[in-house]
């Protein structure tokens, strides 16, 4: 079954905005069926099995990915060809963190633009699509001049997207706000998890936080940080160094959408801590400047930035990094309420609103 090939384009006359994608989604093979988590690997090979017909389960391999803390992914090959693909099952509850429409908007998106392999099919809770051959990063190599190369060219490339949705008289609508407000509305105002409850009592407090976001808003704003298609999980799981072709690839696209060009990258530059939240690894700014510098020439086709551009990056950048706290610290109390999966959300809350706290009086807006 040949994958969704379908191009990004415009508004189809007479056809409203919101039927036009819909037409992009359902244009992807959809299954009936579940991949319970108790049993991804027999749930993996029901779904590959109707996608590739062919593939007898004998000459198939799975081998579970284990870095992620939201789904359950599984490495599915067909060993005759050494051919692979990725069958995710979302995590419970994930749909009330992730737009998973989007997701297949960008999947389709970037497939066609040569930016990510395609997307094979969708099932009850999760998706099919392609795999990508290299390395996974480590939390060190985020920091090592020779992959930072890498991975600053390619956001360059990244940032330069443009999705179907936007139309060439229409703004560039970021929906970063708009998705932290939803998380923080979705924050109960309590845990049946007694341990959990007792974390987030003693810590936090939702209407100081909701009113600080109003005012962290306020002063993002004022930098006037440009709308790019942005990939917003940025850790070192979600990205792949392909060492004969000397580039990166990004993995994982179910946050992605418009934001703020300096949330993106203050983003990455948070993950260079790790789960571990190790914020001493987060990068200088000589590290910066030098980043700054692929990063903008891949962004504008190789033309070198000045002095006062990569300052203004700088800022934009610093100041945006407080949001991306804010942001998987909202996301943490959520996961906390929802997931199954054996991580302690709640603790990594505390430890991302802890560094927000640190760092907010530093940041020169």
């Amino acid at each position: 079954m040949p994958p969704n090939t379908v191009h990004s384009r415009s508004q189809d006359e007479g056809v409203s905005l919101e039927e036009s994608l819909n037409r992009l989604v359902e244009a992807t093979p959809y299954f009936d069926m579940e991949v319970p988590h108790a049993s991804l690997f027999e749930g993996a090979y029901k779904v590959v099995s109707c996608v590739f017909p062919e593939w007898n389960y004998k000459d198939i391999k799975f081998v579970q990915c284990k870095d992620g803390i939201t789904n359950q992914l599984v490495r599915v090959t067909y060993t005759p060809t050494d051919f692979s693909v990725l069958v995710r099952a979302y995590g419970k509850g994930s749909e009330l963190i992730i737009d998973r429409k989007q997701e297949v908007l960008n999947i389709i998106t970037l497939s066609a633009q040569g930016m990510c392999p395609p997307l094979y099919a969708r099932f009850k809770n999760g998706l099919v699509y392609g795999f990508i051959k290299g390395k996974v990063s480590t939390v060190e190599e985020l920091g090592q001049e020779r992959t930072a190369h890498w991975i600053a060219k390619k956001l360059g490339q990244w940032h330069q997207v443009k999705l179907p949705s936007e139309r060439h008289d229409s703004k560039k609508e970021q929906k970063l706000w708009k998705t932290m407000y939803k998380w923080l509305d979705q924050v109960p105002e309590k845990y049946e998890n007694a341990q959990t409850q007792s974390i987030f009592k003693s810590r936090f407090d939702i209407t100081k936080i909701r009113t600080e976001l109003d005012e962290l808003i306020v002063k993002l704003e004022k930098l006037d940080s440009p709308i790019v298609f942005s990939h917003n999980d940025l850790l070192y799981g979600n990205i792949i160094y392909d060492e004969e072709k000397e580039e990166a690839s990004f993995i994982d696209y179910e946050y992605g959408c418009y934001a703020f060009r300096g949330f993106d990258i203050g983003n990455h530059f948070n993950e260079f801590a790790g789960f571990e939240c190790e914020y001493w690894r987060y990068p200088t700014k000589e590290f910066q400047m030098k980043w700054y510098q692929w990063y903008l020439e891949s962004n504008n086709n190789g033309v070198p930035p000045t002095e006062a551009e990569k300052e203004k990056l700088f800022r934009e950048v610093d100041a945006y990094s407080l949001a991306s706290h804010y942001y998987w610290g909202l996301w943490a109390m959520i996961q906390a309420l929802i997931s199954d999966i054996d991580f302690n959300y709640m603790e990594y809350a505390v430890l991302r609103f802890n560094e927000y706290d640190r760092r907010k009086n530093e940041v020169q807006f």
